[in-house]
C-alpha cells in the first residue's frame, strides 16, 4: 500500500514539475511583454486616443509595432544611426544611467542569437561546482594577473548563466588553462543552456586554439 501511495505521489511530482516547466518560460515571456506593452501604452495610447476622439482595441499593440518597426528603420540609415549614437552619448554622460544603461544594452547584445554578437567571444565547459561536475559558461573578456612571483596567469572572464532566464548568472574568473574551449558558436552554446541541455550535440568537441 505504501509502495502505491510512493507511486501515485511520484506521478503527481513528475506531473507537476513538467507544468511548472512549461508555466514558468510561458509566464516569464508573458510578463516582460506586458510590461513593454503597458509602458507604450501608457505612453502613446492617450495621445492617440484624444487625437482620434475615441479608444480603439489593441491600439497599444500595434502602437508598440510600429515604434520598434520605425527604430529599426531609423538604425539601418546614416542620419538614423548618428542620431541615436549622440542619444546614446548624452546616456553614457549620465554617471549613474550610464552604468545600468551600458550593462543592459551588453546583456541584450550578448543573447541576440543569430546576430553579430561581440559580447560573448567563446564556449567554454569548466569544473564547477566541484571536481568531476562540469557546466558550461561564455567568455566575455581576458585578463592577466601579474602577482609578486612570476609567471603570470592569463584569466578568462567567464559569465555562468541560470537557466531558464539566462539574463541571471554570475561572472568568475578561470585561469585559462583549467578551462575547456569547444567548437560551438555562441548562438549553439546559448541553444545548450537554455534548453537545460535537450538541444545539445552528440558530441561536443574541445576547440584547439592557437597561444600567442
Amino acid at each position: 500500500m505504501n509502495d502505491v501511495r510512493k507511486t501515485s505521489f511520484g506521478h503527481i511530482r513528475t506531473t507537476f514539475l513538467r507544468g511548472i516547466a512549461v508555466i514558468v518560460p510561458l509566464g516569464l515571456t508573458y510578463w516582460f511583454f506586458q510590461a513593454l506593452l503597458n509602458a507604450v501604452d501608457g505612453i502613446f495610447s492617450p495621445l492617440l486616443t484624444n487625437w482620434l476622439g475615441r479608444e480603439i482595441p489593441g491600439l497599444g499593440f500595434l502602437t508598440m509595432l510600429v515604434l520598434i518597426l520605425t527604430v529599426g528603420l531609423l538604425t539601418r540609415n546614416l542620419v538614423g544611426r548618428l542620431m541615436f549614437a549622440w542619444f546614446e552619448n548624452l546616456l553614457r554622460s549620465i554617471p549613474f544611467v550610464r552604468s545600468v544603461y551600458s550593462g543592459i544594452k551588453d546583456l541584450v547584445n550578448a543573447f541576440n542569437i543569430g546576430g553579430n554578437s561581440r559580447t560573448f567571444r567563446l564556449v567554454v565547459m569548466l569544473e564547477w561546482p566541484r571536481k568531476g561536475v562540469f557546466c558550461i559558461g561564455f567568455v566575455t573578456n581576458e585578463s592577466v594577473f601579474a602577482g609578486p612571483d612570476p609567471p603570470a596567469t592569463e584569466f578568462y572572464h567567464v559569465y555562468i548563466p541560470n537557466p531558464p532566464n539566462p539574463t541571471s548568472g554570475f561572472l568568475a574568473l578561470i585561469p585559462r588553462a583549467e578551462a575547456i574551449p569547444l567548437a560551438l558558436s555562441v548562438e549553439e552554446g546559448l541553444k545548450l543552456v537554455l534548453s537545460g541541455g535537450i538541444v545539445t550535440p552528440a558530441v561536443l568537441h574541445r576547440l584547439q586554439i592557437a597561444h600567442s
